[in-house]
């Protein structure tokens, strides 16, 4: 009679360990739906940005030639966030337009425009 009993006790502990659940979660990842642009050049100054229409006020990142990696603090401190997609972008310096294109930019895309 105790097998019986412990037997039973241990089929029932089994089974509650194994269909005690803490519920279903759903995790999703991916990329942020926004993108970026920085500007370089060889020396840093204040430029005018023109997304679009919008106005933004930022700085160009120095562009250092003998060091092949980009300064990534000043490169993200001085980007524009924006929305993936076709922009028609216009920089201009002391009132002097410096660079007009349109540019194409990916989901999660930094795009870093070269002065």
């Amino acid at each position: 009679m105790k097998k019986i009993i412990i037997a039973s006790i241990c089929l029932f502990v089994a089974t509650l360990f194994n269909s005690c659940g803490v519920g279903n979660y759903t995790v999703t990842s991916g990329i942020e739906d926004k993108a970026a642009i920085c500007f370089t050049d060889s020396s840093a100054y204040d430029i005018s940005v023109s997304i679009d229409d919008q106005q933004y006020e930022t700085s160009t990142v120095k562009d250092i030639a003998h060091k092949t990696r980009r300064e990534i603090k000043n490169t993200a401190k001085h980007a524009i966030k924006t929305t993936p997609g076709r922009h028609q972008v216009v920089v201009k310096r002391n009132g002097q337009t410096v660079y007009s294109k349109e540019v194409v930019l990916s989901t999660g895309d930094t795009k870093i425009i070269e002065l």
